[in-house]
């Protein structure tokens, strides 16, 4: 069987986001969804997260709560209300924690340790590896890390991050839709439809509104105040397409990705014109481009409209004087305009990276955990898994910088480490994603759903997914049922700049933020809270020299560091510290202890 290699990873993803823009709406809401027939148990959880966002508020800053005891049915229904809990949720309650500044309110799985249980100090929070939920956790009543730990007495809570599981936003921005888009029976007529598909702009906080006078206003004696009877439609797609990119460009994405996509799209607009058209497409072209990258008010709106306009009746006379004529110019210009506006929905749907999860979604479960569960001392014990565990040596080492309190009794990181600079991991195979013309190919990766419908033949060679298992688990650490519900559950939707900001983890340095000038690593020294760091033997992904190139960082009389597998087995792969056969008896007492030990409340 040959090897994956990087130039198949590439290709791969890259088909995978094209299948994730050509599907609809309802199913990427869902970010686990399987192909059907999907089993019950995810049958729930698509049905719930493709509903949409409650139309009520938000919830006020204590967050709501969603307790057990609705049947199946009746929770997926409810969920849209925000009324129950769904039954993809194994936790005792389901909590929302909003991220102030966000439209996000945070999933959070509750397990409440049982009266008989010994009493403890502190709440423990779980964080989840990338592109993952809470599935993981919780895999089922006798694989559960979570419900093990609350039998411990522990008040057990999952995060889930902003993306995760059953995660929402408060309200998603809209795509642009055209008169064309909607139902025959929609009863709008072509000024209300151009009226409902342009996007609002997004609120700006810190800056305000530029006026009207201070924009310069370009005139141009070949825009026409009527467009060609023939294209009504056509004109009104470009024109609110090119209206969400603008506000694109001054709302959601301050880099320079969006001027790269608007260049492409022109570039590929120039091909449907005549070469006798050329020099008054690419005049339109620019005008347009200058506009939108200036702050988009409704004279500028007006001004992209009567160019978009412009653009179609270039194209329309071109045809006209050249033979033969380009048949179907409409329909590929049409086609052209879906796919910008596919592409735009992506990239305003997956805007975040590592540091979001850092500075804003971590920091509003920890304060959400301590208002519900109230430690004397205000500090959480944590245990992070893979990304989990990145997340709190990243937190713990800016503190350690700031000199700040981390309101961390104590941390386990499981297969983490924030420099792979010494170590063969497969994660490798991701940095071709580092190259940032391959963000605008791939702007977020649908792991859950890629997953879910290639699972079935991705246990056999030659197909590209035949490693998954080893990455995954150790030969023979897990019930084949259950590592089939952890791949068809477990995985969810990542944006690619998640991804790329990972990647710094093997260059020069190690993980950084994601201007480049804070590297996590560099402060490890500093920090002041005890940590567990576990390898697993068999760990293809994070292999125990990465997670020893970060314990050696850490001041030795903090730092507890230990692998787990024997020579002659069992081994531990990835996932095999959490949910595998051997973990219960081997891991859990090893993490049990040490929290134990540091779950005491200084005077």
């Amino acid at each position: 069987m040959r090897l994956l290699h990087a130039s198949d990873l590439r290709a791969f993803l890259a088909a995978a986001a094209v299948a994730h823009l050509s599907s609809s709406p309802a199913s990427r809401a869902s970010h686990c969804a399987p192909p059907p027939p999907p089993p019950l148990r995810i049958r729930a959880f698509a049905s719930a997260r493709a509903s949409p966002p409650p139309s009520s508020p938000s919830p006020s800053p204590t967050g709501a709560v969603v307790s057990a005891g609705a049947s199946a049915s009746a929770a997926a229904a409810a969920c849209e209300q925000g009324a129950a809990k769904p039954a993809i949720c194994t936790a005792d309650e389901l909590h929302y924690a909003p991220v102030p500044g966000t439209e996000w309110r945070l999933a959070l799985w509750r397990y409440r340790p049982p009266p008989e249980a010994p009493k403890r100090n502190h709440p423990l929070m779980l964080l989840s590896g990338v592109a993952t939920n809470a599935v993981g956790f919780d895999l089922s009543p006798g694989a559960s890390f979570a419900r093990h730990m609350s039998m411990q007495g522990f008040d057990t809570w999952i995060v889930e991050v902003r993306g995760a599981g059953l995660s929402m936003r408060g309200s998603e921005p809209a795509a642009a839709k055209t008169k064309s888009d909607m139902p025959p029976d929609s009863g709008l007529d072509e000024s209300t439809t151009a009226q409902a598909s342009v996007v609002s702009p997004a609120k700006n906080m810190s800056t305000s509104q530029p006026q009207i006078s201070e924009v310069p206003v370009i005139v141009d004696k070949n825009m026409v105040g009527t467009s060609t009877p023939e294209e009504p439609q056509l004109v009104t797609k470009l024109s609110n397409t090119l209206a969400q990119l603008g506000e694109t460009f001054s709302s959601y994405v301050k880099d320079s990705r969006l001027k790269n996509i608007a260049d492409s799209f022109f570039d590929r607009v120039s091909e449907l014109a005549p070469d006798a058209s050329l020099a008054s497409l690419e005049e339109v072209s620019e005008k347009i481009l200058g506009l939108l990258e200036l702050p988009q008010t409704s004279v500028i709106s007006d001004q992209i409209s009567n160019l978009s306009q412009r653009l179609v009746k270039i194209l329309g006379e071109g045809q006209q004087n050249v033979s033969p004529r380009l048949f179907g110019w409409q329909e590929r210009l049409s086609a052209t305009i879906e796919d910008l506006q596919k592409q735009l929905e992506l990239i305003i749907s997956y805007d975040w990276d590592f540091d979001h999860y850092l500075e804003e979604d971590v920091p509003a479960a920890m304060d959400y955990i301590k208002k519900q569960s109230v430690p004397k001392d205000g500090k959480l014990l944590a245990i992070g898994h893979s990304m989990g565990g990145i997340l709190l040596y990243a937190m713990v080492s800016k503190c350690g910088f700031e000199g700040a309190e981390p309101e961390l009794a104590a941390i386990v990181t499981l297969a983490s480490s924030v420099d792979y600079t010494t170590s063969n991991s497969s994660l490798k195979l991701l940095l071709p994603l580092a190259d940032p013309a391959e963000i605008l190919r791939v702007p977020a990766i649908p792991l859950g759903a890629l997953l879910s419908t290639t699972y079935p033949i991705s246990s056999r060679a030659p197909y590209i997914l035949s490693l998954l298992r080893s990455q995954i688990s150790a030969k023979e650490m897990m019930d084949p049922e259950l590592l089939s519900k952890l791949i068809l559950n477990n995985f969810c939707t990542v944006p690619a700049k998640v991804l790329l900001q990972l990647t710094t983890a093997f260059r020069d340095g190690g993980l950084c933020n994601r201007t480049g000038t804070f590297f996590f690593k560099e402060h490890l020294h500093k920090i002041k809270v005890p940590v567990l760091a576990l390898a697993g033997d068999e760990d293809l992904i994070c292999p125990p020299e990465a997670v020893y190139e970060t314990v050696k960082l850490i001041p030795q009389h903090l730092v507890t560091y230990k692998v787990f597998g024997e020579p002659e087995g069992p081994h531990y792969a990835h996932y095999d510290l959490v949910g595998g056969r051997k973990a219960v008896h081997e891991v859990y007492p090893c993490i049990i202890e040490f929290l134990s030990q540091h779950d005491k409340v200084s005077s």
